[in-house]
């Protein structure tokens, strides 16, 4: 399975960058984590549009996309599991896609063909790196029947 996850912000080491290193030694995927940055001082708006800019042209072609997006779909993990099943099957490689403190452009929203949430609080973009790479893994631990996920 060919994983990408597009992000707005430089990791920087710490406990959260540790916790995404643990995880993704974890899983047997290919996965490939992108890291994109405006440093102009730009509007929010402007710089949501650039960042988007640069989001978009990270994306693998042929690759299912999901953003990463507070007005997304709250799915539970096994439907999260089922999902990446389904995705994995027509598409090849799943990108997910997570965005910087303004979220994502309208352009980079449309261009999704998922939006996923964990939920309606803002979450720091190191945080939802977490997050997301541990859903990987306990997405891979319910295809696998491990006991990890009970």
């Amino acid at each position: 399975m060919k994983i990408t996850i597009i992000a707005v912000g430089k990791s920087k080491s710490g406990p959260e960058a540790g916790m995404v290193a643990e995880y993704l030694k974890r899983l047997p995927w290919q996965i490939t984590i992108i890291e994109i940055e405006e440093k102009r001082p730009l509007p929010s708006l402007e710089k949501m549009e650039s960042e988007g800019q640069k989001l978009l042209a990270a994306i693998p072609k042929g690759h299912y996309v999901v953003a990463m997006d507070k007005g997304g779909k709250n799915l539970s993990s096994k439907d999260f599991a089922r999902s990446m099943e389904k995705w994995v099957a027509s598409f090849q490689g799943i990108t997910f896609i997570i965005g910087g403190a303004d979220g994502l452009s309208e352009k980079v929203l449309s261009r999704a063909h998922s939006k996923l949430s964990f939920g309606a609080a803002t979450w720091p973009h190191m945080l939802a790196r977490v997050m997301l790479v541990e859903q990987l893994y306990r997405a891979f631990a319910i295809r696998e029947g491990h006991p990890y996920h009970k």
